[in-house]
């Protein structure tokens, strides 16, 4: 309990742990105001240690360091002069070289404390006295937030801006039955002292701050430089909390030169994944921030062509250029209990808190006045009756007693004619005497219509946080505006990459298109099956010879000259089920998918993925069936083209490709009648009135012929027409140019 209210969490009424609030008031102590000349640091630290804070030099230092800094509070209460380090985490540089003072808005919690304000207790060893608490004219717990670690709790509290707060109290003065959401017109979010934009929804900051514990997305500001040829660059001006130009300069080292981990004897996939993607993207990047710029960060694409959203959507996601800044609203309330506490709580305390510091300081005030108008009415006496009261002084062995019996006078109004200076007994001190006197009486006349009135004292709470609004307050520096959370989609460089399936089941990759296929060689026994041409973006779907779909990434397909490795090492086939077929492209590519059993459909090749490496259920084949070379449709393919089948007797047979149904999964329906022991052997997808047909003979001689599609055209599900010649048909494919 001593950790939790002695150290760690701040009042809801002043806003300060006890460091804090012991090192402000021995400044003033001091006389380190605002213009007052600053003095050596290590000499206010000794001040506070040896007067209230019995603790090492280091917690108090740093606790001042801490108050001095722009970028770590909002409105800082110390000007520090000297090295008090930097938002890159540099250190401040030692006690006996830095300088300190107050800045003007330390007033806002130091300059009623001497008017009755707040209790004041015995420091440790009962030689000074320090105050309970500091008089705070604004909830200074919002204004600069504060993080703490006690046991078994722990704070941590944003900074808000200071008009933002102080037209909430306003509001919550005139009507304190106002919600949260209410509230929050006038307060939307936390305001940051390094800027940046919060991205999170209002309902999500509505909930954090109605429960006093969630968390808000705040992310850089930048803006995309155009520069001379099509060229541009990003430059970034503005970092979330917690984040450093240095941070990201290190974070983006470790991702494009990363280090081998612990226990490992190379670098793993994911490495290697981001080092690509980074390298394709960054061209390099610098620190360009300097006094008139506190944070110029400049990245520079690879490329002019890249887009500019995705080149920063993935330098938010791989950098500290985008995180959550937590909220904990934990502090020790009025009632001396630590807890957590909503926005509205927190307001309705601090003005509780103000009402009764406020009460106290005019009952001070009334008390003062009433004291000197006791004393001015004793010289008024004394100023009419000067003679007498001279004579009766020179008489008197005790002139007291007997000024007392006199004229009436108490002990206090005798004491002060006793010690006034006979010059005050002059003709012109009478007229100042009675206009001194006639202000005092009004004055207290007006205190006690305050103190008897609680219309009047909320009229003077509202003018008094008006006045400090409009002195100390500025504009917000954190924009807020709603935007969804960076993710990354694309993981690995996109790059062109063709991929190599064997008859018996290895696969691998190779960098770019168009490889030479005469290069290529295979375990004894083993040949080419499917080469497929795609990019390392797109997901590769593998179907197996049972219908089912597995979904690899191609950055996990081994590179280089090597045979590769199985299929069934990268996913769960199926018992007895071997790849078939293998299909690429982005998730909304449309594919017409068939079996040779004569049935199939249209589906996108995101209902063929999936993250189980078991797969899943996709096209319905019986015993014996297998599936043919899916055709990928295209934005030239519509209602206008046509799907030619092929069945292994030689017939075929043309009709609409509208004519085919898309379909999740299943087995389709039905493309071409087959005759018993027929197979479906070819499918095409064709836009003009040719096809070119790759045969073989009844002899095993392969040829290719062009032939024209009219007398072929029916209806789906038909028997079609045989051609001339009886011929085996393997593939069918558009006229080149069509």
């Amino acid at each position: 309990m001593s950790v939790v209210k002695g150290r760690a969490l701040p009042e809801v009424a002043d806003g300060q742990k006890p460091v804090q609030r012991r090192i402000l008031y021995a400044m003033r102590d001091m006389g380190l105001s605002h213009g007052a000349k600053p003095v050596k640091s290590a000499r206010v630290v000794g001040e506070i240690l040896g007067k209230y804070h019995p603790h090492g030099d280091s917690s108090a230092y740093e606790a001042l360091v801490r108050m001095a800094q722009d970028f770590t509070l909002r409105y800082p209460l110390i000007d520090g002069q000297g090295n008090f380090g930097s938002r890159d985490g540099d250190g401040a540089a030692a006690m006996r070289y830095t300088e300190a003072r107050l800045t003007p808005i330390a007033d806002l919690l130091l300059a009623e404390i001497d008017m009755g304000t707040v209790d004041f207790i015995a420091n440790y060893d009962g030689a000074f006295e320090e105050p309970r608490l500091l008089p705070a004219r604004l909830p200074m717990v919002l204004l600069n937030g504060a993080s703490g670690i006690a046991v078994g709790l722990a704070t941590e509290i944003p900074p808000h801006n200071l008009s933002e707060v102080a037209q909430a109290c306003l509001a919550l003065l005139h009507n304190a039955d106002l919600s949260t959401a209410e509230l929050m017109q006038y307060i939307p979010g936390p305001d940051f002292p390094g800027g940046g934009q919060i991205i999170t929804p209002s309902a999500d900051i509505l909930s954090a701050y109605e429960g006093g514990r969630g968390s808000v997305r705040v992310r850089a500001k930048w803006e995309v430089e155009k520069l001379a040829r099509g060229q541009w660059r990003v430059i970034v001006s503005e970092l979330p909390p917690g984040s450093s130009a240095q941070k990201v300069l290190a974070e983006i080292e470790e991702a494009t030169n990363p280090k081998i981990k612990a226990g490992k004897k190379a670098l793993t996939q994911d490495q290697q994944n981001l080092k690509s993607l980074m390298l394709s993207l960054l061209d390099r990047v610098r620190d360009e921030s300097d006094s008139a710029c506190p944070v110029r960060l400049v990245f520079e694409p690879k490329s002019s062509r890249q887009d500019p959203d995705d080149f920063i959507n993935t330098l938010l996601v791989q950098t500290s250029l985008e995180g959550n800044v937590s909220l904990n609203l934990v502090m020790i309330g009025l009632d001396g209990r630590p807890g957590q506490k909503g926005l509205k709580p927190i307001l309705s305390e601090w003005l509780d808190f103000r009402r009764h510091t406020v009460t106290r300081r005019l009952q001070h005030r009334l008390a003062q006045v009433e004291k000197r108008i006791h004393i001015l009415e004793g010289r008024m006496i004394a100023f009419v009756h000067i003679d007498e009261v001279i004579r009766v002084i020179r008489e008197a062995d005790e002139p007291k007693p007997e000024l007392m019996a006199a004229f009436g006078l108490s002990e206090l109004q005798a004491e002060d004619i006793l010690e006034i200076r006979l010059r005050q007994l002059a003709r012109l001190e009478g007229f100042k005497l009675e206009k001194e006197l006639a202000e005092l009486r009004e004055e207290g006349d007006g205190l006690r219509y305050i103190l008897g009135n609680p219309t009047a004292l909320r009229e003077l709470l509202e003018q008094e946080i008006r006045a400090d609004a409009a002195k100390y307050g500025d504009a917000r520096r954190s924009e807020i505006k709603t935007a969804e959370r960076a993710v990354l989609n694309q993981t690995i460089a996109d790059e062109a990459i063709t991929i190599i399936l064997s008859q018996k089941g290895w696969i691998r990759a190779r960098v770019g298109h168009n490889t030479e296929l005469a290069t290529l060689s295979f375990k004894d026994g083993d040949s080419l099956h499917t080469v497929l041409e795609t990019r390392t973006v797109w997901p590769l779907i593998v179907l197996d010879s049972k219908g089912r779909a597995y979904t690899l990434d191609p950055a996990d397909v081994p590179t280089g000259r090597g045979d590769g490795v199985p299929v069934a090492s990268l996913v769960d086939l199926q018992d007895q089920a071997k790849p078939a077929q293998l299909i690429a492209g982005k998730d909304s590519a449309r594919f017409v998918i068939a079996g040779s059993g004569g049935y199939g459909f249209i589906a996108k090749l995101a209902d063929m993925s999936g993250r189980v490496k078991a797969g899943k259920a996709f096209i319905t084949l019986n015993p014996l069936e297998t599936v043919l070379p899916p055709i990928a449709l295209d934005s030239k393919h519509g209602d206008h083209s046509q799907v030619v089948v092929a069945a292994s007797s030689g017939r075929l047979l043309a009709f609409p490709l509208a004519e085919l149904k898309e379909l999740a999964k299943g087995r389709g329906l039905m493309l071409m009648a087959l005759e018993e022991g027929e197979t479906l052997s070819a499918l095409g997808v064709v836009n003009g009135d040719k096809v070119l047909l790759a045969t073989e003979s009844v002899r095993g001689k392969l040829a290719e012929e062009k032939l024209a599609l009219a007398e072929f055209q029916g209806k789906r599900g038909r028997r079609g027409r045989p051609l001339a010649k009886r011929t085996l048909i393997h593939r069918i494919s558009e006229l080149p140019g069509i």
